[in-house]
């Protein structure tokens, strides 16, 4: 599959911001201290309102009519992204932040593989470098944290793959409606964690939070994943989204003290290199 230089350059953009998007999660996730449901239906309720109103107000965005252009791949993927957020919440709920974002930085691999194999698009030496180091990376921070939890770790495994799915349909089926596709999911999340969630009883400053969660996590982060996921190799796309490994540890370092040691630091720094490393070859060899 050929891809357009512009494009490229372009998905490489939104590619990396949905990234950084995503990497606030465990920070939010940890500011609003309710259990897995609420956070996710009120997450979803925000992020779906914001959607909506990206759909409504802007109609480079497709509009309302493009929820009924999903097809069955559309629908998948918004099946994918809806589990994969369930996964992605519930694992840091279960052990740490800088666990759930070593484990995830293992979607590059899984793409690569599952992009060649399905798609027999092979992977640039450039990006299979850089993924070698953020693999080193990933093994330091692993091999030497001891703050996770087993369960927590097996949800963060089981969103790895999602991730992978959804990198892999987006790029097959680049027809995909993006923001429909984001809302659908939204909505599938909604509808879920609805019976189980805490409706009322919340302050002002937790309000405030589920909306920005909502509109941060949801709309900016896999809004622009969706368009950008489209426009690059699957290899590549699970490339940027390794930014969020060193950056959601730091945050709620940051934030709240949430105790990283050494080994975070330095794998979440190979882990930033190579992203930041490839990133600025790629834009060098571009016109």
């Amino acid at each position: 599959m050929k891809t357009n230089i512009s494009n490229y350059s372009f998905g490489l953009f939104l590619v990396t911001i949905a990234a950084v998007a995503w990497s606030v999660t465990g920070l939010f996730t940890r500011a609003l201290a309710q259990d897995t449901a609420t956070v996710l239906f009120w997450r979803s309720v925000f992020g779906a309102a914001g959607t909506w109103a990206v759909l409504l107000l802007i109609p480079a965005s497709g509009g309302q009519a493009s929820v009924f252009k999903l097809g069955k791949a559309g629908c998948a993927y918004a099946m994918l992204t809806a589990v994969s957020m369930f996964f992605f919440i519930g694992a840091l709920h279960h052990t740490s932040v800088a666990h759930v974002a070593v484990i995830t930085a293992l979607v590059p691999f899984v793409a690569a593989f599952a992009g060649w194999a399905i798609l027999s698009e092979r992977p640039s030496k450039t990006a299979l470098v850089a993924s070698a180091v953020a693999l080193g990376g990933v093994i330091i921070m692993a091999s030497l944290s001891t703050n996770g939890g087993a369960f927590g770790n097996l949800l963060a495994v089981f969103m790895t793959f999602c991730m992978a799915g959804m990198i892999l349909i987006a790029r097959r089926y680049p027809g995909i409606p993006p923001l429909a596709a984001t809302l659908l999911a939204t909505l599938i999340c909604c509808a879920a964690t609805l019976p189980f969630a805490k409706l009322t009883g919340f302050s002002g400053v937790q309000w405030l939070g589920f909306a920005a969660f909502g509109i941060v996590n949801q709309v900016i982060g896999f809004g622009l994943f969706a368009i950008g996921a489209r426009m690059l190799p699957p290899t590549e796309t699970a490339l940027l989204t390794s930014l969020e490994v060193p950056l959601a540890p730091l945050w709620v370092w940051l934030v709240f003290g949430e105790t990283q040691n050494t080994a975070t630091f330095i794998g979440g720094a190979l882990v930033l290199a190579a992203v930041i490393g490839y990133i600025l070859i790629t834009v060098r060899k571009s016109p």
